[in-house]
């Protein structure tokens, strides 16, 4: 685990306001995003019945958010939405909003993520700043990059684990690939729930507030 300094209350002098610029592996995701037509992400997710495979349409939007301190701690980050339908409809299948964050003193990537489902979760990994593949994890129990449920997920589909790969492609796209594990009330085996998708670039970002102020 990385050495922070001794004090924790006194923040960086020499900050960079270009989010954009300083994102290291995060700059890629910067944009808009969908899936290609014809092209679909696929969603495994557990029925009654046994596994069910759902094809969908994503859009994620990810803008660059201004600096962030934690005191001597400094983060650079993307703040998100992604909304998820079902091919040919326009009710929403999935919702989820949060911060892609980038720790370039650390090499840290972390993801924060909510859904209108009454659950949250922080995901943590490591990748260099030139990275075009990184992994991120977040685990039932720990404070750290714990999962967070209300009582009804707890007690019907507990989830124990969850992972997101992604990589970059040399074309410019890149890829998600989720896997949730649950523990679902009246099953003895644990479920693995995923998604994948591979999205291409329709809008650029906008800078970040200060960015656009230290341009100007």
């Amino acid at each position: 685990m990385h050495k922070y300094p001794d004090d924790i209350f006194t923040e960086p002098s020499d900050i960079d306001p270009d989010t954009l610029a300083n994102l290291g592996p995060l700059r890629p995701l910067a944009g808009v995003w969908t899936t290609e037509k014809q092209i679909h992400g696929t969603d495994v997710n557990p029925k009654a019945d046994g596994p069910d495979v759902q094809a969908f349409v994503d859009r994620v939007e990810l803008q660059p958010i201004d600096p962030q301190t934690n005191g001597p701690q400094l983060l650079y980050g993307l703040r998100y939405h992604q909304h998820i339908v079902k091919p040919g409809e326009v009710e929403t299948y999935h919702d989820q909003i949060g911060y892609w964050l980038w720790e370039p003193a650390t090499g840290a990537i972390y993801q924060t993520l909510a859904i209108p489902r009454a659950q949250v979760a922080l995901a943590i990994g490591e990748a260099k700043p030139d990275a075009t593949e990184f992994e991120l994890v977040a685990k039932r129990g720990t404070t750290m990059n714990g999962i967070a449920s209300g009582p009804f997920l707890e007690e019907a589909f507990k989830t124990i684990h969850y992972r997101i790969k992604v990589t970059v492609h040399p074309d410019g796209r890149w890829s998600y690939d989720e896997t949730t594990l649950l523990d679902i009330k009246g099953q003895t085996k644990t479920f693995e729930h995923r998604d994948t998708a591979t999205l291409v670039k329709i809008a650029e970002p906008t800078p970040n507030p200060s960015a656009r102020k230290a341009a100007a």
